[in-house]
């Protein structure tokens, strides 16, 4: 990404801000109009944001590969609105930012983990193994931060089992490329007694199939998206650093491929996890939900009082708040309280969707403690609270501290007004705020 002073890029198209509406000659409410040179755009009051983006699709559906955002009135949240509708699953870096009002560095720095994530999401399974997507996040986050801050431990295979990491391993078992739990350490200190003050935790699964619970074909053709939630707690860590984060995080992605083998998990099997719950499964199409769990369990070892996850988890959120926000879960309403306005803050948008402890018994099993979900198609009504109620078995301090993102907005099937096709980030700004104000002043 590039900032701009002044216009001295005569052979980059320029994009400025028209304080009136186009002539009419280019039609009713023109978003946008010509000028000598390039396009001025023409944003409604009632929506700016809206507008802006929508305006910014319509510019990238022309084939323009690169622009220069040039003039006055250049906010950062006018320019950020620009990059998302601009950009592509294919063009990342088309949109030089307006550096006005001293903003363009911090708009670079979104831009950049937002790159990381929509590339990461947007890949082939073929070329993202469970263990690659580890390794991708590691070295990313080792290019933000700073030298000696990062640590990490990386467990696959049959060595999961062996640690107890029994969900992971039993989703990932069916394919030939082992599942993996990458535990990493952001600790600026360098020092090994420095308390974690927090812990990320993301769903990586690199493919879903749906395992035995096999999905149908339009369900199963863009399940190379079944990592974001991976993708976003990695690119909002990298974000948080890149805005000063100082304190001790870890980073925690649970990684699979959900493949139907010999060796596959099937209906009926029964997972114990480290805490002595036991999990019979009922659909293997509900496997984020048995990786997550160790993530959770994996985050309360460190004794962190903030845990965050992340996963594109059920439809049943999508369902619920469309595929412009993303649904939020938590036990501890004052900490969702302050994540919701974190999210405004961002301009993300989030709703909070409804977890209460007796969600926990919503998914009843007669030879475990609880199944995995319920044996009906999407897993009945109520399923992303179900599914966060599962969660929640995994969680200390009966869930004091824990936010759970569903994230519905964070990849489209197809393109629309306001977005390309593939991975859309979203999220990635409200947990890194979130996890700033939250850690900030704990030591």
């Amino acid at each position: 990404m590039s900032d701009s002073r002044s216009n001295s890029t005569p052979d980059i198209l320029q994009i400025s801000i028209a304080t009136d509406k186009a002539e009419q000659k280019w039609g009713n409410n023109a978003l946008f109009s010509p000028t000598a040179q390039g396009y001025q755009i023409h944003i409604t009051e009632s929506d700016p944001l809206r507008s802006m983006q929508k305006a910014a699709r319509s510019l990238s559906n022309l084939g323009i590969a690169k622009l220069q955002l040039n003039g006055l009135g250049w906010s950062k949240d006018l320019q950020w609105a620009f990059y998302q509708g601009f950009c592509t699953a294919r063009n990342h870096d088309g949109v030089g930012f307006n550096n006005e009002q001293g903003e363009a560095e911090q708009l670079s720095q979104l831009a950049k983990c937002f790159s990381f994530a929509k590339k990461i999401i947007n890949d082939t399974p073929e070329m993202l193994s469970p263990v690659a997507l580890a390794e991708q996040a590691e070295a990313f986050i080792r290019t933000i931060a700073p030298a000696g801050s990062v640590s990490s431990q990386l467990i696959t295979g049959a060595d999961l089992a062996a640690a107890g990491w029994h969900g992971i391993y039993q989703v990932g078992r069916g394919s030939n490329r082992p599942p993996a739990l990458l535990v990493l350490d952001f600790n600026p200190s360098a020092k090994q007694e420095t308390p974690v003050a927090g812990a990320l935790v993301g769903k990586g699964i690199t493919f879903d199939s749906g395992g035995y619970s096999i999905k149908p074909t339009e369900g199963m053709a863009t399940m190379k998206c079944d990592m974001g939630g991976a993708a976003t707690v990695t690119a909002a860590l990298a974000l948080a650093i890149l805005q000063g984060l100082s304190q001790r995080v870890k980073l925690i992605l649970c990684c699979a491929e959900n493949l139907i083998s010999g060796h596959a998990y099937k209906l009926g099997d029964i997972i114990t996890y480290k805490n002595g719950t036991t999990v019979e499964i009922v659909n293997t199409d509900a496997e984020g939900r048995l990786v997550l769990a160790d993530g959770l369990m994996c985050a309360a070892e460190s004794n962190a009082p903030l845990i965050i996850d992340a996963a594109t988890l059920t439809g049943a959120a999508m369902v619920a708040v469309g595929g412009e926000y993303n649904a939020l879960f938590a036990l501890d309403k004052p900490l969702a309280a302050r994540a919701l306005q974190h999210a405004a803050n961002e301009q993300e948008a989030t709703w909070q969707l409804p977890l209460e402890k007796w969600h926990q018994h919503q998914c009843p099993s007669p030879y475990a403690d609880t199944a995995n979900s319920r044996p009906v198609k999407g897993g009945g009504a109520g399923g992303a609270s179900n599914a966060a109620g599962f969660l929640s078995r995994f969680v200390p301090e009966d869930g004091s501290g824990w936010l759970h993102y569903d994230l519905a907005a964070a990849f489209n099937n197809s393109a629309n007004s306001y977005w390309a096709a593939g991975a859309t980030g979203h999220g990635i700004r409200s947990i890194a705020a979130t996890l700033l104000s939250e850690t900030s002043g704990k030591s």
